[in-house]
């Protein structure tokens, strides 16, 4: 699991039939200071998140596919909850 922050959302007219009904977003990456970890990615929203919100994303496709309930679909990245805080010692 990584921390990312959602920075936009995708429309997409034409898309897999799994994916139909799905809400995409476009999440970058964090690192644990905030600043940026890598390039921003595309995920699946299983959490009803926004741009701005910070979340948890899953990159790995077995999860992202079983956290959004479509365990047979091509997903390679999931959004699967909203942080509140993040409170570091």
């Amino acid at each position: 699991m990584l921390i990312a922050k959602v920075i936009g959302e995708v429309v997409a007219t034409q898309k897999h039939e799994s994916h139909v009904g799905q809400k995409l977003l476009i999440v970058q990456p964090l690192e644990l200071d905030g600043s940026n970890r890598g390039d921003a990615v595309i995920a699946v929203d299983s959490a009803d998140a926004g741009v701005g919100d910070r979340v948890l994303l899953v990159l790995e496709g077995y999860s992202a596919m079983t956290t959004v309930g479509r365990p047979e679909s091509p997903i390679d990245m999931a959004v699967i909850g909203i942080l509140d805080l993040i409170d570091l010692p």
